[in-house]
């Protein structure tokens, strides 16, 4: 069972603001049935450009509903500018925390709220297959809003997208190009934070044991086991790291290629790209 706040179960048992708003002159729509979350909210803006009344109607979990409620809470008296960058973190915070599973539900909200600004400004809703490329086929989840999630949660594992996106969640086909797109992500903003005259140093060998560490725990593993798959450290020599596979991957056929394009490819760009993955008996 989810671990929720009192906040949110508040919200989700004696929701604020749930029905149709009647009256309201912006209205976003995001999700779909099919995915399994869907999301409407109502907005009321009088001429100062003042929200005056919200509303919501959601098809989903606890977190959904309480997510949603909150956000009509966090909107009633704003002015449009004062919450045009509002964020799913604002909504998190809001309800004391959400469990990382259900973060997707706060993103949702996030994106209602541009949908609704976007249309009280009579601008056109951007369509799914005109933002980008779609990663995840299962949920409809394209590149832009995966990389939009990973900019602004800080996120660091493919799991993590999968709890702020769904992106992964469903048939697991798309997690390789889930790893992809977190490890550009993630190079680009590591970019924009170093020092343009900063050159990246040698790595000791102890400094090269820690990191391929931590990739493996933080973003190697948790993708595989995604699919039932499993992956265990066995030895570290130079730059050859072995390791034995287990689980499904164990007696899958694309194991060589889950190990030279996934988890050879993953600890090259993260930790040193000398580096060779070795598949050993453990």
């Amino acid at each position: 069972m989810w671990d929720y706040t009192d906040k949110v179960k508040e919200y989700f048992l004696e929701p604020k603001n749930a029905g149709a708003l009647e009256d309201a002159n912006a209205i976003g729509e995001v999700g779909s049935l099919a995915c399994g979350d869907a999301l409407k909210l109502y907005l009321k803006i009088n001429d100062e450009g003042v929200i005056e009344d919200a509303s919501f109607q959601t098809f989903g979990c606890a977190s959904a509903i309480a997510s949603s409620s909150a956000l009509t809470e966090l909107l009633k008296g704003k002015t449009v500018a004062e919450v045009e960058h509002l964020t799913n973190k604002d909504i998190a915070e809001f309800l004391g925390g959400l469990p990382k599973e259900k973060m997707h539900c706060s993103v949702m909200g996030e994106e209602a709220l541009q949908a609704a600004l976007a249309n009280y400004r009579g601008e056109k809703a951007p369509e799914k297959e005109n933002e980008g490329e779609i990663v995840c086929h299962c949920f409809g989840v394209t590149d832009v809003t995966i990389r939009r999630a990973i900019m602004e949660n800080d996120i660091k594992t493919v799991e993590d997208i999968t709890n702020f996106t769904k992106a992964g969640g469903g048939c697991g086909e798309c997690q390789g190009r889930l790893a992809e797109i977190l490890q550009e992500v993630r190079g680009d903003m590591a970019a924009c934070t170093m020092p343009a005259s900063d050159e990246p140093k040698a790595l000791s060998n102890v400094e090269r044991m820690q990191r391929v560490l931590m990739v493996i725990e933080e973003e190697i593993r948790p993708s595989l086991k995604q699919d039932g798959g499993d992956i265990q450290l066995v030895d570290i020599v130079g730059s050859v790291v072995k390791v034995s596979l287990r689980g499904a991957c164990s007696n899958c056929p694309a194991s060589k290629l889950t190990l030279s394009d996934f988890v050879e490819r993953t600890l090259r760009d993260q930790v040193d790209s000398e580096i060779t993955v070795e598949e050993v008996s453990a």
